[in-house]
């Protein structure tokens, strides 16, 4: 690695290059970032890349480019504040995320992601779920395997060695095989049909003023597949099983969205008008979508797991009221 500041301790210094090792093969541009640029918010990632400032290879490239090893990435001169201004995270954050934890052993950690806790820091957050777990463990290595949206609840995997993140990010990214199987749970608004709908539509990932996020069906879009099938009716209300084979942004809500059933509570996609009926009706204050299980295997498909993370009594009692 070229040049002579930690890019991590607080000091502006100058542009450094580092060369890719071999165990981040394939990992996304924005995930290696976040690894140099300790305590980074992901917008200002983001920003960087945009602007130019990050180069591969001597050019410029995508947050989501996959990386080879070998890649000679340039990083910017980056003002962070140390460490130790950041603060920790509150007491009731810790504890909560103490308390998430549904599956752990030697190299995997999941919890239970609470609704309204983001999955990483950044954009005015300071601790989301990974920067609170490091505080529970500063002597353990975690690194987020995927992310949840900060409004949806369930499974959040972390993996605890390198080599288990490596294999898990593989998976993902195979998404022509059964790699990792995920099910959702969602309220949808609405009668939605019998049997299983399946949802093949391209999604774009767009940007509002102020830099907000939007997802939309678009054919510039990447291919996104989602099948919804109805478990049971609720008070009018479609309440489904989702299972999604690609692992595209807000790609639940987007598609849902799309067949004229948004997510019930949802303030992005949603319809307000219902939203505020169901809050009046069975106190549903928040998203209706939850990481219900994942199921995939490591050792080359030797070592299988089935994780699971129950639906929260916040959205259990919100069916109870509608039945």
């Amino acid at each position: 690695m070229a040049g002579s500041d930690n890019p991590g301790n607080g000091r502006s210094g100058g542009a450094h290059t580092v060369r890719v090792p071999e165990d981040r093969a394939g990992q996304r541009l924005d995930n290696f970032l976040l690894g140099q640029l300790k305590g980074a918010p992901r917008s200002l990632v983001y920003k960087l890349v945009r602007s130019g400032q990050v180069r591969v290879n001597g050019g410029r490239a995508r947050a989501e480019r996959k990386l080879e090893p070998g890649d000679e990435v340039r990083i910017p001169p980056v003002r962070l504040e140390p460490a130790g201004e950041k603060g920790t995270p509150a007491r009731g954050l810790l504890e909560a995320m103490e308390a998430s934890i549904v599956f752990e052993d030697a190299r995997l950690l999941a919890i239970n992601k609470p609704s309204g806790v983001a999955s990483h820091g950044g954009s005015g957050i300071s601790f989301g779920a990974i920067e609170t777990l490091r505080a529970l463990r500063p002597r353990e290595s975690l690194e987020l395997v995927h992310r949840l949206d900060r409004d949806t609840s369930g499974l959040l995997l972390v993996a605890k060695k390198r080599s288990a993140l490596s294999e898990l990010q593989a998976l993902l990214r195979d998404e022509h095989a059964a790699g990792i199987s995920k099910r959702y749970l969602a309220l949808l608004l609405g009668r939605m049909p019998d049997g299983v709908m399946s949802v093949d539509a391209p999604l774009h990932v767009g940007l509002r003023q102020g830099g907000e996020r939007h997802v939309q069906v678009s054919p510039q879009g990447k291919a996104s597949l989602s099948h919804f099938r109805v478990l049971e009716r609720r008070g009018g209300q479609s309440y489904c099983e989702v299972r999604i084979a690609t692992g595209r942004t807000h790609q639940i809500r987007a598609h849902a969205q799309h067949i004229g059933h948004p997510v019930a509570g949802d303030d992005k996609y949603g319809n307000a008008e219902a939203n505020r009926r169901l809050r009046d009706q069975a106190g549903l204050r928040r998203l209706f979508l939850h990481a219900a299980s994942l199921e995939f295997a490591l050792d080359a498909g030797r070592t299988p797991y089935l994780l699971t993370a129950p639906l929260p009594p916040d959205l259990t009692s919100v069916l109870d009221r509608l039945a």
